[in-house]
């Protein structure tokens, strides 16, 4: 798998912004594997390893006394429960949010669906036409990380705006990805609309496949 697609916007600025030179400081690249470890580790399910390898990341950032650096590596880990739909208010963030950069204060509004006065010019190239485009129809197929897919695909949920075809693309980009963890919770969210359609047959085929990821040792939200 190329892990390059692993990333959101902060884990690359992350490891760009401290460059004194060529050669990136050891923390740098100790971070950068651990950060792209956890979030594959989350993705598939495996709570243990990605917990770990976040402590990892966590404790090489912080030893450059960046409290910037950590609000960016906090919104890689909310990005990641974004796309997989576990939403909360991303606390961890939040506590850092006072020295955090203006891009990452808008990168935490955007993902929090809230986007009434949000600066989208301040977001990463792919997400920006996201704000504004009153569904996701031909929004989200014009996002090729799958990644940031599901980001972007999460972010329009909460923002009440995904219509059944984005809830489509997240669930084909999940799938595609082997990431059990989204694949599950939008598997889940295809469910709850059939079910209230009345569409018994559709919804008896989406419990079948939840059913086959379950076996992997993910369990629905």
């Amino acid at each position: 798998m190329n892990m390059r697609h692993l990333a959101p916007f902060a884990l690359v600025a992350l490891l760009s912004a401290c460059a004194s030179g060529p050669q990136p400081a050891e923390w740098q690249l100790n971070a950068q594997g651990a950060l792209r470890e956890a979030v594959l580790a989350y993705l598939v399910g495996n709570d243990r390893v990605a917990n770990a390898e976040f402590t990892r990341a966590r404790a090489d950032i912080a030893s450059t006394g960046r409290p910037d650096l950590l609000a960016r590596a906090e919104l890689v880990r909310c990005a990641a429960r974004v796309a997989s739909l576990d939403i909360d208010t991303c606390p961890a963030y939040q506590a850092l949010a006072a020295d955090a950069a203006p891009p990452e204060r808008a990168y935490a509004t955007y993902l929090s669906g809230r986007w009434q006065g949000l600066d989208a010019n301040l977001l990463p190239p792919q997400h920006r036409a996201v704000p504004g485009s009153s569904g996701a129809a031909n929004v989200l197929p014009g996002i090729t990380d799958p990644l940031a897919q599901l980001v972007a695909a999460g972010a329009l949920l909460q923002a009440g705006q995904l219509s059944p075809a984005g809830v489509a693309t997240a669930v084909d980009t999940a799938s595609a990805q082997g990431w059990r963890r989204p694949l599950l919770a939008w598997l889940g969210v295809q469910l709850q609309r059939a079910e209230a359609a009345g569409q018994g047959d559709e919804a008896q085929r989406v419990r079948r496949r939840m059913a086959l990821v379950t076996q992997g040792g993910v369990r629905a939200p």
